[in-house]
């Protein structure tokens, strides 16, 4: 008789997918493994009508399911790891970062336009302050409206609420096989992703060893890398979805690049900065960079966002 592991995982089309990628993965890795999908609603996909800075952020899509993996409910939780807060629970951990997916985001446009073609005022939709500051700050005469919900829900947005674009992670997109609706792949000096972006995180219980060795052969090595470099810069600045902050990495093999910001609400004020070095070292650059833009003034910039709230 097979030994079952549970998944946990969102409800959506793109979290179903991911979780369904683990799941075939993890099988055909260990024949004596059958797995079992649980889809675990949480507070962030019951909440549609409220922004997310208002309601607490990045933690809206998880904590559900953390609960739900401390309780033994459920063995795996499956996430976006750019919906991973920078603290994880006493008794959970990250056992395995799979290969990164396109970490960029994508502009869809209903004419075909790309950024630097749409009208003055064009209304574009995103619910990301990290997209909104960036996009802001390139073309200050956009109309940037608030737009939740899965991706599904966004692009039907897109055909009736009477937007220019909407601004999406490429991955989810590439993943749903939906890249033919792409107008543009918006580059890193353009729009700076979020710390994780095209990255899953595949959370277990630190304490067991039979769900680590399973997941085990997920673990991207120079993709866990980068990303943790990526959280470092996040948890030193107590970063969410309630403020601007963006992370990128890239290795080479040998060494990594981080590039991070963190941009004023109206995209007017943005500090910005680039640190590298050996991958060995990774989480400690991501707080070094951390550290250059705090000493920039992103310490203030950073009391000020969220005092506004």
């Amino acid at each position: 008789m097979k030994a079952i592991l549970r998944i946990g995982t969102r409800g959506s089309k793109l979290a179903l997918w991911q979780a369904n990628w683990v799941k075939q993965t993890i099988e055909a890795k260990h024949s004596h493994l059958s797995v079992e999908i649980q889809i675990i609603k949480t507070k962030g996909d019951k909440i549609l009508d409220v922004p997310l800075a208002k309601i607490g952020g990045k933690g809206l899509f998880v904590k559900e399911i953390e609960e739900a993996l401390l309780d033994g409910g459920i063995d795996i939780a499956v996430h976006s790891m750019k919906d991973m807060p920078g603290d994880i629970p006493p008794g959970l951990c990250i056992g395995a970062i799979p290969e990164r997916e396109n970490p960029f985001d994508v502009l869809i446009s209903g004419q075909g336009l790309c950024l630097k073609d749409l009208k003055s005022g064009a209304r574009i939709g995103t619910s990301s302050l990290r997209r909104s500051a960036q996009l802001l700050h390139a073309r200050p005469d956009l109309n940037i409206v608030p737009l939740r919900g899965n991706l599904d829900t966004r692009l039907k947005k897109l055909e009736g609420h009477d937007l220019d674009g909407i601004i999406l992670a490429a991955a989810g997109v590439r993943r749903l096989g939906l890249e033919d609706r792409v107008t543009e792949y918006l580059s890193e000096d353009l729009l700076l992703p979020a710390a994780g972006q095209g990255a899953l995180c595949i959370e277990i219980r630190g304490n067991d060893a039979a769900t680590t060795a399973a997941v085990a052969g997920l673990d991207h090595f120079p993709t866990r890398r980068v990303v943790l470099g990526e959280r470092a810069f996040l948890h030193r600045l107590q970063g969410g979805c309630q403020v601007p902050i963006a992370a990128y990495g890239k290795t080479d093999g040998t060494t990594i690049s981080l590039r991070g910001l963190v941009a004023s609400l109206d995209g007017k004020n943005i500090i910005r900065d680039l640190v590298s070095g050996p991958e060995a070292q990774a989480e400690s650059m991501g707080i070094q960079l951390a550290e250059r833009l705090l000493s920039k003034g992103a310490d203030r910039l950073l009391d000020e966002l969220l005092s506004a709230l």
